[in-house]
């Protein structure tokens, strides 16, 4: 499906907005992080302390985008959006790498995505502009439609990123896995498969940045299923704006059937493999 991008859209003023808010909804999220979270007396109680932070992120995003750009919609993982009348739509994930954050492992991110489409139907929307913020290692990622994708390190100068292509024995595969035992069990005998085929796997636990390595070539490919547009929506733009392929399993926009990303050799070989396994192995169930 063609989503046209209105004439009016600035892709690169929104993506210095999406950086402004991701950078401020992460440091939120580190600075009021409890200390003993990871240690907390139940399971249960630490989950609810991170549900707690992944909505007081999206609830700064949601003001603050609504003080930036008014009649822009807002679509987010938590609770709390709004349908907008400019033709922008902002995709947001608070806290992507929740079980990370509740770790304390360096690998969680705010996203904050604009888009043009429709971001609740498949197929129907893409990213224009972008930032990814990984507020325990200073890194933030960013990239506008047509513009490029860079990384920047604090306040390093930062660097453009180009992906890689190297063949698909000698890619570096990042994946990840869904929250049902069977889906994970299915998944399980997926990524058995793809091992062999591969130089190894990485699970990082942040499907944002698990993109966004690879438009900085520190992953080759990647695979996951169960994405949502929050996951995938700025993550997405980086990798391609940084010259990779996201697609789905048959090549068109990646969804939660399929998300693959890769070079344009290493991709079309992964996609390839994922097709011969899903067909073989069978399809997941939904849940």
């Amino acid at each position: 499906m063609h989503i046209p991008v209105p004439g009016a859209v600035d892709p690169v003023a929104l993506r210095e907005i999406a950086e402004q808010v991701a950078l401020e909804a992460g440091r939120l999220i580190l600075q009021e992080r409890p200390r003993d979270l990871g240690v907390a007396e139940t399971k249960t109680s630490a989950t609810d302390v991170v549900t707690v932070m992944d909505q007081r992120s999206q609830d700064l995003l949601l003001t603050r985008l609504g003080e930036l750009r008014p009649d822009d919609g807002f679509h987010g993982e938590e609770r709390g959006g709004r349908t907008g009348t400019s033709g922008i739509s902002w995709v947001v994930d608070p806290i992507d790498g929740t079980v990370n954050y509740l770790y304390d492992i360096p690998a969680y991110a705010v996203s904050v995505a604009a888009v043009v489409g429709d971001p609740t139907t498949p197929g129907a929307w893409r990213p224009v502009a972008g930032a990814v913020v990984n507020p325990m290692t200073q890194e933030c990622f960013t990239a506008a439609l047509g513009g490029g994708a860079r990384r920047v390190v604090g306040a390093g100068p930062g660097r453009t990123l180009q992906v890689g292509d190297s063949p698909l024995r000698m890619s570096l595969c990042g994946t990840g896995f869904g929250y049902d035992a069977d889906r994970r069990r299915r998944q399980g005998a997926v990524v058995a498969e793809v091992l062999p085929q591969v130089r190894d796997i990485r699970r990082l636990g942040s499907a944002a940045l698990d993109l966004c390595r690879v438009a900085d070539g520190s992953l080759d490919v990647y695979y996951e299923r169960g994405l949502n547009p929050w996951d995938m929506a700025a993550g997405w733009l980086v990798a391609t704006e940084a010259g990779g392929e996201v697609t789905d399993l048959h090549g068109g926009h990646p969804d939660a059937t399929m998300t693959i990303a890769g070079g344009p050799g290493n991709h079309a070989d992964l996609r390839a493999l994922l097709a011969r396994l899903v067909d073989r192995i069978g399809p997941e169930n939904d849940h």
